[in-house]
């Protein structure tokens, strides 16, 4: 019996390009993925759930984990931590699930310091024109906001060779299903399964 460990996958992109709705309706669909649940130190909100919505905990405790390199990526945003817990990510991959990571292309590239082994996919936009019509379609953003959203979109699309795979988000249901190919090819990798296989036969003389 091969018993075939779980695959940490991470889906990172340009803000605007789509990852949300991209994860979305991959999510909708029975993959079997377990999405990979953030740690903060913002307050729990009405209707939250510790470990369904978020690990909470308070700022010297994540301080310490930061410390402790317990965290896979960090970010301080108005003044809580974000991050994504490193027990939490080996756990489930160890129980033989694969995790799902949805994040920016900065915390994507600590995760590939800290977690080499985990499978980067970048999602691109059709176009720079494209990626702009749908920042400025959300209507919050001001000029400024959208000219500095592009440049700093020009300088992650540059960091692209960071990653395994690309994926073009020109309709959501192509995106979704490239990323289905994706998660099935990588669990026929021969590096992945060959261990396995190795020990059966092993076992098999024995």
């Amino acid at each position: 019996m091969i018993e075939e460990k779980g695959i940490l996958f991470v889906l990172s992109g340009p803000s605007g390009v789509g990852k949300g709705t991209v994860r979305k309706a991959l999510f909708e669909k029975d993959t079997g993925l377990k999405y990979s649940i953030s740690m903060t130190t913002r307050p729990i909100r009405t209707g939250e759930r510790e470990g369904t919505d978020y690990f909470y905990r308070s700022k010297e405790e994540f301080e310490k984990m930061i410390l402790n390199n317990n965290l896979l990526e960090y970010a301080e945003y108005v003044g809580n931590y974000y991050g994504t817990p490193r027990d939490y990510v080996e756990e489930t991959l160890e129980a033989g699930k694969d995790v799902f990571l949805e994040i920016e292309v900065q915390g994507a590239l600590q995760v590939k310091k800290n977690f080499p082994e985990g499978v980067f996919i970048f999602l691109f936009p059709p176009s720079l024109e494209e990626l702009k019509n749908r920042i400025v379609s959300r209507g919050t953003e001001t000029e400024d906001l959208v000219r500095n959203r592009l440049m700093a979109a020009r300088e992650e699309i540059e960091m692209m060779d960071a990653y395994d795979y690309v994926v073009v988000n020109d309709k959501i249901e192509t995106a979704v299903q490239k990323v289905q190919s994706i998660v099935r090819s990588e669990h026929c990798k021969r590096e992945r399964v060959a261990v396995q296989y190795k020990k059966i036969l092993e076992d098999d003389l024995a």
